[in-house]
């Protein structure tokens, strides 16, 4: 049997369990070892052992629970909370101000957790029903918190960049950095596609009625002050990482210990905040863990088969495509498999592949590394299967219907395409930053 049609064929097998309904890992990790087996016997279990000495090995995996600590002590502390009322207070005397404002707790929520489920959940539970309590139109809010939700996995410090820099063999500090320009850039796009609607069409998002805007200026500040305490916290974790005062790891608690400080001070640390901080912590890591693991060995499997290279001269040599054409290929893959994958497991499925495959076309792999984020993320707010879509719709309220979740990211999707097309023709957006903090 060839190596092409052995890879084929441990593509389907995967496939296959995932619609069966099979975990992630499971499904990777158990095609990598049967595969590994057969072809090797007894001698291929030293692959997800070597895999497994290789993740306990790795140092920086140690940021992944500290930022997902340091998400759910702010997050479940209700410290979040206090972004938005000092967003409302702020921003609410301009139209469309208090979208603009829920884009600006994304970026913030993003910089404290690492996740664009949890971005989305804040975004669905704190700033959706006050948008449509002031009469904001339902579609323009639905998608405003999607689209901030989808900066969670982009701007620093990015959970699934982590997974990535693993699979990949990158740096998690350059892939951070290289994710920090793109990430912000695209919140300013969403803001200026929103001031400038609501500008036209202040029906959208109408501004705050006179009396709400009467805050005393003593009641602003202390919301400012309330509000910006995470924006310090990440501030101080990571300015030291970005001079080389401090590592990645040493950041990562100084962010952890940060958040802990604040809840303790304000007084909200209690019982059940721990707990439930601890219990979720716990639970994430341990799934990130076992992804990684199942896809290094999914990853061993095809690098002793060198299905890779086999793949790379079947495009190139065979078919005649060139790296540019290849590359877009690929990224109207992970638009297909949004429809029914999340952003994880998109990468652990094809990473043993496209990985490989992009450094041999000779692409950058830190670049890579963000043109496949954003593209996963458009994947799974794309109708009509999208991923986080129906996340969306397990969220809303009853008033807001499907046909509103899907009228309401498309005018996103497009500013985010162009995003894309802008980092993909222009690649120092996102190496510019790292190539300078690494060269000092």
């Amino acid at each position: 049997m060839s190596y092409e049609l052995i890879a084929v064929l441990m593509f389907s097998m995967m496939m296959l369990m995932m619609m069966t309904g099979q975990r992630v890992f499971g499904a990777i990790g158990g095609v990598a070892a049967l595969a590994a087996l057969t072809l090797w016997g007894t001698g291929g279990s030293d692959l997800p052992f070597s895999a497994a000495m290789k993740l306990m090995k790795w140092y920086p995996l140690l940021t992944l629970p500290m930022f997902i600590f340091m998400g759910y002590v702010l997050s479940e502390s209700k410290i979040a909370d206090d972004l938005y009322k000092m967003f409302h207070v702020w921003m609410g005397p301009l139209n469309g101000g208090l979208a603009i404002g829920t884009i600006g707790l994304m970026v913030l929520i993003s910089a404290m957790n690492g996740l664009s489920v949890a971005g989305m959940a804040i975004g669905a539970t704190i700033a959706l029903p006050e948008l449509l309590r002031r009469g904001y139109d339902k579609k323009m809010v639905t998608g405003v918190v999607q689209a901030g939700s989808s900066l969670g996995i982009l701007v620093p410090p990015s959970v699934v960049l982590v997974l990535y820099a693993m699979i990949a063999r990158q740096p998690v500090g350059q892939l951070w950095l290289a994710g920090a320009i793109p990430g912000l850039m695209m919140a300013v796009m969403f803001v200026l596609y929103i001031a400038i609607r609501c500008y036209f069409q202040p029906h959208l998002g109408p501004a705050l009625p006179e009396e709400e805007r009467n805050v005393p200026l003593r009641e602003k500040l202390r919301l400012l002050r309330a509000g910006l305490l995470p924006l310090g916290i990440f501030v101080v974790m990571m300015v030291p990482f970005v001079n080389g005062w401090t590592s990645l790891v040493e950041s990562s608690a100084i962010g952890a210990l940060g958040a802990l400080f604040a809840a303790v001070v304000k007084g909200r640390m209690n019982k059940k905040v721990l707990d439930v901080t601890v219990r979720q912590t716990l639970a994430i890591s341990c799934m990130f863990m076992w992804i990684i693991l199942a896809a290094m060995a999914f990853g061993a499997v095809f690098d002793g088969l060198g299905a890779v290279k086999a793949i790379e001269n079947l495009f190139t040599e065979q078919m005649g495509l060139s790296p540019w054409t290849i590359l877009i290929m690929m990224q109207l893959s992970f638009l297909v498999m949004g429809t029914f994958l999340d952003d994880t497991a998109m990468l652990v499925i094809v990473a043993p592949l496209y990985v490989p495959l992009v450094a041999a076309l000779g692409f950058d792999l830190i670049w890579y590394g963000v043109l496949y984020t954003i593209t996963t993320q458009i994947a799974y707010m794309t109708p009509p299967f999208g991923y986080n879509l129906f996340l969306m719709r397990a969220m809303a309220p009853p008033e807001i219907s499907i046909k509103d979740i899907y009228g309401s990211i498309l005018p996103f999707v497009l500013v985010m395409l162009f995003a894309l097309g802008l980092i993909m023709t222009f690649p120092q957006i996102a190496l510019w930053l790292p190539d300078y903090v690494y060269s000092k």
